[in-house]
């Protein structure tokens, strides 16, 4: 199996410029590329998961953060681990694409997989 590849983007300078532009229990948009990502700061510290909820496409970053760490999207209420990506309303979406988020001598960068796709809808969604 051929590994997958990270190619990184810098998004902040450092840590206090990350926290003064997604201040704690926000979320926020990033456009990387023709690829949209959701940018979460919590308690636990920054998230950054695909921003399309897997059921029918709602912008996470319009939807509202939990205390279990996870993210609720704003149109049905499904909710997403924003450590594993996976779905624990039990309304059986399939989870989300998690992204890779690391200081780095030059600042703090995404590592986004090159050939992932976004998941297709399961047999139980509309």
């Amino acid at each position: 199996m051929a590994q997958k590849k990270l190619k990184w983007y810098k998004l902040f300078e450092n840590w206090e410029e990350a926290k003064k532009q997604v201040p704690l229990n926000s979320l926020k948009k990033v456009r990387i590329g023709s690829k949209t990502i959701c940018l979460a700061h919590t308690k636990e510290g920054f998230f950054v998961v695909d921003n399309e909820c897997t059921h029918m496409r709602a912008s996470l970053t319009a939807g509202r953060l939990n205390d279990f760490n996870e993210v609720i999207c704003p149109w049905h209420d499904y909710r997403f681990c924003l450590k594993t990506g996976e779905e624990k309303s039990g309304k059986n979406a399939r989870p989300l694409l998690t992204h890779k988020l690391e200081k780095t001598t030059d600042g703090i960068k995404l590592g986004v997989y090159e050939d992932e796709k976004p998941s297709e809808k399961d047999e139980f969604s509309y």
